[in-house]
């Protein structure tokens, strides 16, 4: 049995056998590597446990595939920038004390629902805020 194993065991065939183990070797030091930059990429917390976890040959790796953060962190990070922006966007115009919808600055009735939001200049006709006691246009008092 040695001695076909030694005829089919060719030095060539041996060195293409290292070379595979070889690569094998690469493959999973580069997923150990590719985890732990990715989970930190995303932002997971405990970056280093997900490090603990692809050392398992392949179910590591495909554990983290599966249970890591569906989006990087800076993705979120932008989302949430975007969120705040909309909302300050949002809050410089109005909202009605009726029915909720979004309104204009310079409306003076909301289009939803009537109701009014806004006083009105009784000289130049443009919308005022309710505690203005002068119309900043034309400096008509407000009573």
């Amino acid at each position: 049995m040695s001695e076909l194993l030694d005829q089919l065991i060719t030095p060539e065939v041996r060195m293409v056998l290292y070379l595979m183990v070889a690569c094998l070797v690469m493959l999973y030091i580069l997923s150990i590597v590719y985890v732990i930059r990715d989970a930190q990429r995303r932002g997971a917390e405990p970056w280093w446990l997900w490090a603990v976890i692809s050392i398992i040959p392949i179910v590591g790796l495909l554990a983290y595939v599966i249970l890591r953060p569906s989006s990087y962190l800076v993705d979120r990070e932008e989302q949430d920038l975007d969120i705040a922006l909309r909302e300050h966007q949002l809050s410089h115009y109005g909202i009605c004390p009726k029915c909720g919808a979004p309104i204009d600055r310079d409306f003076v009735v909301c289009p939803i629902c009537n109701t009014q939001v806004r006083n009105v200049c009784p000289t130049c006709h443009r919308p005022l805020n309710a505690d203005w006691k002068v119309c900043p246009y034309c400096r008509t008092r407000i009573q």
